[in-house]
């Protein structure tokens, strides 16, 4: 690694001038208020390393203004005025946040009051760490000169200013494809108009940026605010390998038609977007609150109060590789308007450690406390299944297409379901909460190597599928969501050749057009002219899984009759194993599922089935612990005498 990168890198706090993750400078965190100081964390050093809190009240309530709160502004004993923050939808205003919000080494702290923290009111909060090549916050006093250069240490040049001012006017905003004789108004909807004396005819540099005599930017006196956006391209020297993007300022030009595709490079979890060229709103959207493909996304306004509004049509569907934007009115995709974007990479960019921090198992409304999620989980829940033990189908959902689900013992299409909501910061399921001890959930959450999710539609034609797990799956299911179809599973163990159908008790099937007879790589998997895995028009939904050492695991072995034990690699044991025969005695045996949560232990295990609506059978004893992985027992069920099983195995 180059010594300029090395020091760009311990310069932006991290240890031994390691690479920095998305996750290690940006957070979207949701709460809820309890009219009471509450300690969010988030794993952003805002403390040490500074910058900004913007936060908004997500529901209806007496305080509807975003609130800005950066390490900047936040401290000083005249101006910045302690403990006020900028209100983005109100010119010139610095609200009267009183003390006690401030922040951590590890996120930050609200303030108690009803601005933050109001009982009963959701709130979202996007925080961004000061780091080179991503973002920066800067403070000045205006002279009301022409041509004033400001200092910043943004690192490289910024793509995207943000200028606040206390009673100066409008939020005035610099975007590098509007142009350096252009300004936007974050406080408002008008398109961007020409101002020699807003940036001076001035280009930014990489260390300094330009202002004019503009009451806006530069009055006499008056003391502002800048909040400076890196652009990566193809130098963001994040991640880690050190060469990953995870901000893009860019823009596109609308087609009138949807499906435009916006290519940053990277599966965004974050967006910012302006119509540049026609009076339009700012439009905030982000994956926690919802992006979803092929139904209303969640979406909140920088310069207006409005709460948390879902669209009664889809805006935009996430990819692989960026977003493509499906709303064709003006705010989104009119013929000929240029728009303006933030776009922040998604995460963990990381591979994880600990398999609890991505995969969990809990019951209905476990904790009792009468609150959402039903399902708790420690992250954020990507996707999840779950099942009565009393017998029920099994019912899967995603956070990509949340408020709709799928059963995994049919074919059946996706149906509609309120509660299939995942905007929690610790599980899944909204509305009832009632305890409900028999409903079980497996949940898991999108890491490097471990899991991945992507939502596609069929061509009817050789297709190549992006993903992001990073590594070639070892196991993969595929959906159709709009018509009835099989549940199509791709193993590695098997071929590229052979599928086999998770909504049913069948034995493999050769098929060399379901996966092309083309074997995944670390991003991309291929599907062909097939009627299950890519029907034109239709739409899918794909779950990649991966393999990482000590957290999960993929296998194949022959059944003995007499007990065996099947290493891992493990530490602890199994929580979680999901077994198939493939060959031998009875092929056409069940997807069946054993988990420590319902009892991995010496004696009866019980174990569901995904392909079938039955109870759990809780009268064999079939799996036993083991340390480094799971022992079995000399039952045919996971252990018939020369038959082959395959395994997914979490620690």
């Amino acid at each position: 690694m180059a010594t300029k990168k090395k020091l760009l890198q311990a310069a932006a706090g991290q240890a031994g001038g390691e690479a920095l993750n998305v996750e290690d400078v940006f957070s979207t965190h949701l709460y809820t208020g309890t009219d009471a100081a509450q300690t969010i964390t988030n794993g952003i050093d805002l403390a040490g390393e500074g910058g900004l809190v913007w936060m908004k009240n997500r529901t209806s309530a007496t305080v509807n203004d975003h609130a800005l709160f950066d390490s900047e502004t936040v401290t000083g004993s005249t101006f910045p005025v302690v403990q006020k923050a900028w209100v983005s939808n109100d010119a010139g205003v610095l609200g009267g946040y009183a003390p006690g919000f401030t922040f951590t080494s590890t996120g930050f702290t609200t303030a108690g009051r009803t601005n933050t923290d109001e009982s009963g009111i959701d709130y979202v909060t996007w925080s961004f760490r000061k780091c080179p090549k991503f973002f920066d916050v800067v403070n000045y006093t205006g002279n009301s000169t022409s041509g004033r250069t400001i200092s910043h240490n943004l690192g490289a040049v910024p793509a995207m200013i943000m200028v606040f001012g206390q009673g100066t006017g409008d939020y005035w905003v610099y975007n590098k494809d509007v142009g350096n004789t252009k300004y936007l108004e974050l406080n408002k909807t008008t398109a961007a108009q020409t101002n020699s004396e807003a940036w001076d005819n001035t280009t930014p540099t990489d260390s300094v940026f330009t202002v004019g005599d503009e009451v806006s930017v530069n009055y006499n006196n008056f003391q502002y605010t800048a909040y400076l956006f890196a652009h990566n391209d193809g130098d963001g020297e994040f991640g880690p390998d050190g060469d990953a993007d995870i901000i893009k300022c860019g823009s596109y030009t609308g087609t009138g038609s949807s499906g435009l595709d916006v290519d940053l490079g990277f599966e965004p979890q974050w967006l910012l977007i302006k119509n540049s060229d026609a009076a339009s709103t700012w439009y905030i959207l982000d994956n926690m609150r919802g992006i979803v493909t092929g139904v209303g996304d969640s979406f909140l306004h920088a310069n207006a109060t409005n709460a948390d509004t879902v669209a009664s049509n889809d805006l935009i569907d996430l990819t692989p590789t960026g977003f493509k934007v499906i709303n064709t009115g003006s705010g989104w995709n009119s013929s000929g308007n240029d728009y303006i974007y933030i776009a922040i990479r998604r995460g963990p960019m990381a591979v994880p450690e600990s398999a609890t921090d991505v995969f969990a198992i809990d019951t209905f409304g476990s904790t009792g406390d009468g609150k959402e999620p039903a399902f708790r989980s420690t992250f954020p829940v990507d996707m999840q299944i779950y099942k009565s033990t009393t017998g029920t189908s099994p019912v899967n959902t995603a956070r990509l297409t949340q408020g709709k689900y799928l059963s995994t013992d049919t074919t059946d299409a996706e149906n509609t379901g309120s509660w299939a909501q995942f905007d929690y910061q610790n599980g899944f399921y909204g509305g009832n909460t009632t305890t409900i001890s028999h409903y079980y959930s497996w949940m898991w959450r999108r890491a490097p190597k471990f899991f991945d999710v992507v939502a596609y539609t069929g061509t009817g034609s050789n297709q190549t599928i992006s993903h992001n797990l990073g590594v070639a799956p070892k196991f993969m299911i595929v959906k159709e969501r709009t018509t009835a179809n099989n549940w199509v599973c791709y193993l590695e163990a098997l071929g590229n050749d052979k599928r086999m159908a998770l909504n049913a008790a069948s034995a493999v099937a050769t098929d060399t057009t379901a996966w092309q007879s083309t074997t995944p790589t670390d991003n991309a998997f291929y599907v062909g002219a097939n009627t299950q895995t890519n029907v034109s028009g239709e739409k899918f939904i794909a779950y990649l899984f991966g393999e990482v050492a000590g957290i999960s695991k993929f296998g194949t072995y022959t059944g003995t009759g007499s007990a065996q034990n099947i290493d891992c690699g493990f530490s602890s044991g199994a929580r979680f194993v999901l077994v198939k025969t493939y060959a031998g005695t009875n092929p056409n045996a069940n997807w069946n599922i054993w988990d420590s949560e319902r009892g991995i232990v010496a004696g009866n295990d019980p174990y569901l089935a995904l392909n079938s609506t039955s109870a759990e059978v809780t009268s064999a004893d079939v799996i036993d612990p083991y340390s480094s992985g799971f022992s079995l027992t000399s039952s045919g069920v996971a252990n018939n005498s020369g038959t082959s099983y395959w395994f997914y195995a979490i620690a």
